[in-house]
């Protein structure tokens, strides 16, 4: 991608969200909701302090993270949706081994 975002902005890629229900129901796409969890594709060199310095940011590419239903702008580059967003709008990181010990 050709695509650097400026301050304290993050590319995310909205991770797809589940056809079934824990039960076995296949959810219609007209039923879906769109899901608050994602990948951060890029990110920012981070915004500024107070001071004029240079504060980096808590997330990096590669992250999955959790984030408000109705956060950030949907744009459309190389043919693919993906969100812009603030990192203030980045509700937590999700630990992926954490993940793993629960299951």
């Amino acid at each position: 991608m050709s695509f650097r975002p400026l301050h304290d902005r993050v590319v995310v890629r909205r991770l797809t969200a589940e056809e079934k229900t824990a039960g076995g129901i296949i959810i219609p796409d007209t039923a879906k909701e769109k899901p608050m969890e994602g990948e951060v594709i890029a990110v920012g060199p981070g915004g500024r302090n107070e001071q004029g310095q240079l504060v980096p940011l808590d997330v990096k590419a590669g992250d999955r993270i959790l984030f408000g239903k109705w956060s950030g702008t949907e744009v459309k580059l190389d043919g693919e949706e993906l969100l812009i967003m603030k990192e203030s709008d980045i509700m937590g990181i999700i630990d992926a081994s954490a993940k793993k010990k629960a299951a």
